[in-house]
């Protein structure tokens, strides 16, 4: 049995360019079907968040029209509900990585608030690519990436990575409205060589111990592969 550790964001909101507060938080399928998939595969889960708050999820995410329909939204919720470590959360600052055998972080447009700049979730990123051992980031978690950085400089820098891009942040009308984007920020500021598929379909690049998926979609193949790597 592996102990997997997933990296959530704390945020409820996030600041658009005009100041004005977005709700948020993480996205529902983004956790729910991992968590599922690796909990009935055996595997123990322990959520850390940036100073242990409880994850908020973006109540968007729960929408039929979001979920693949009533039956989905339904199915989400009640793994959210019955998820016990959602209500505990370690502190990142508390995290030995060493006790972990994968870090997944869920995304939402929470991590675009908090994660991409925070200090322990960037420190948590670096050990765990060094370290050799699965790294799974999905859709706008990437944005942790930032904060991996030191005088400017990344270790994920030429990895090929994929996230949530800026044709589908264009298409749920925030593109105009965000103080920046993921697809651009990370080309820019960490140098990866970024990858896409169709919008809102599953997507997942692989390279070395880093695994990630373009959007929620994505989630369910990236936690298939986490398990393939685990077993």
């Amino acid at each position: 049995m592996a102990r997997i550790l997933f990296v959530v964001s704390g945020a409820t909101y996030w600041v658009l360019k005009d100041g004005t507060r977005y709700a948020t938080g993480y996205w529902a399928e983004e956790f729910a079907l991992p968590y599922k998939k690796v909990t009935d595969a055996g595997h123990e889960v322990v959520v850390a968040t940036p100073n242990g708050v409880t994850p908020s999820v973006d109540m968007m995410s729960l929408r039929p029209s979001m979920a693949g329909g009533e039956e989905g939204a339904l199915e989400l919720e009640s793994i959210i509900r019955s998820a016990e470590v959602m209500r505990r959360p370690l502190k990142l600052s508390d995290v030995r990585l060493e006790d972990y055998d994968a870090v997944y972080l869920p995304g939402g447009h929470g991590p675009m608030s908090d994660l991409w700049l925070d200090a322990d979730a960037g420190r948590i990123l670096t050990a765990q690519l060094a370290s050799g051992k699965p790294l799974a980031i999905v859709c706008h978690a990437p944005s942790a990436l930032l904060a991996t950085r030191i005088h400017g400089e990344s270790p994920f820098k030429g990895y090929r990575v994929t996230g949530f891009t800026n044709d589908e942040e264009e298409a749920v009308g925030l593109a105009a409205k965000a103080p920046w984007l993921l697809e651009d920020e990370l080309k820019d500021k960490i140098g990866v060589e970024f990858s896409r598929g169709p919008m809102w379909e599953p997507y997942m690049v692989e390279d070395r111990n880093l695994i990630t998926g373009q959007n929620p979609h994505s989630a369910d193949v990236l936690a298939n592969r986490l398990l393939e790597v685990l077993s």
